[in-house]
């Protein structure tokens, strides 16, 4: 495996296989497997989990890693093609990014979206650019409209606790003071329906997720035997969910205007998962964020302190998930 980038780059059995060698390396760990070898990190936005497990799946497979974070600690870097540099970026991430691919035997790339243009945070525009000039392996740690590694943190965490790949998926939008990126939804919307998940996105008004991403999403549905429906009545969504997902985004409509996505989100303060979300759902629902969660803003603290709460678990898996992207990739064979 050369790059990790979109799940949809891999086929379902190439995922159950990756998801199998994450299960093996957590109960059997391979200390020297990446003796050796060196991860480099460039991360252009914050990070708790995804940072963390890279370093420490790194650790445990017995390689290195450094991590980059522009303007601290290094110079602040560019990421517009064609910019006129006389700001207050020193450097080029087309040069950068080779120089940091040489020190490395792999590079991880964090860049959230830009958030304004959303033709060209689809087409992954910043992210792409910086991936044509990287010759190592390379890893997606959160892109404009994707995140694998959660994506296949959270696959996994279904799997752990055998929730039926036919069963009942609800990817919930809910309320944060603020727009957030797409990234997560994006990810998670197709990796529940590649699992073959019957998904339902429940969202207010002028939050539905772009075109581009459910049909992206329909199509990983029909090659495994699930489905794809959107909604913003919360009964009919919740009705006989096995999971709820939990997640805030931006609205599209329009895309990257503050004033009216604030002006929207004012008036939905009530979306904020509660116990009595889970009146409809199956008796053995569980709660899903990625993390981070704002307690009593996105989801109450009896939500996520109860024992629907599977949050701990996924991001547990996020380290296993880590070291099998690693060890795919940099193992000698």
């Amino acid at each position: 495996m050369n790059r990790f980038l979109d799940l949809a780059d891999f086929s379902r059995e190439e995922v159950l296989d990756l998801l199998a060698l994450a299960k093996r390396l957590q109960e059997k760990p391979e200390p020297q497997a990446l003796s050796g070898r060196t991860l480099g990190l460039l991360f252009f936005n914050p990070s708790l989990r995804t940072l963390s497990s890279c370093q420490v799946g790194m650790t445990r497979l017995g390689g290195n890693s450094f991590v980059i974070t522009p303007n601290h600690g290094s110079w602040q870097l560019e990421t517009a093609q064609g910019a006129v540099m006389d700001g207050a970026a020193a450097e080029h991430v087309r040069e950068a990014i080779p120089v940091l691919a040489s020190y490395a035997d792999a590079l991880g790339i964090r860049a959230f979206a830009d958030g304004h243009d959303l033709a060209a945070d689809l087409a992954e525009t910043r992210f792409s650019a910086m991936a044509a000039v990287c010759d190592k392996p390379l890893i997606n740690l959160e892109s404009a409209v994707n995140h694998p590694c959660q994506a296949l943190a959270d696959w996994k965490t279904m799997d752990d606790l055998q929730v039926a790949a036919g069963g009942k998926f609800v990817l919930s939008w809910v309320y944060h003071p603020r727009a957030l990126p797409l990234a997560v939804p994006s990810a998670t919307v197709h990796m529940a329906a590649m699992r073959g998940m019957n998904v339902t996105v429940l969202r207010p008004e002028g939050f539905a997720l772009p075109t581009a991403i459910m049909d992206k999403a329909r199509s990983a549905a029909a090659a495994a035997g699930g489905s794809v429906s959107e909604t913003n009545d919360r009964d009919e969504a919740l009705e006989g969910a096995q999971v709820v997902y939990a997640k805030e985004w931006g609205t599209t409509a329009p895309y990257g205007d503050t004033e009216t996505d604030a002006k929207l989100r004012a008036q939905l303060r009530d979306w904020q998962i509660r116990p009595d979300w889970f009146e409809r759902t199956a008796n053995d629902c569980r709660l899903m964020h990625c993390l981070p969660v704002r307690r009593n803003v996105a989801v109450a603290d009896e939500v996520l302190d109860g024992p629907r709460s599977v949050v701990r678990q996924e991001a547990f898996n996020r380290l296993a998930v880590q070291m099998a992207v690693f060890h795919r990739m940099l193992a000698r064979q």
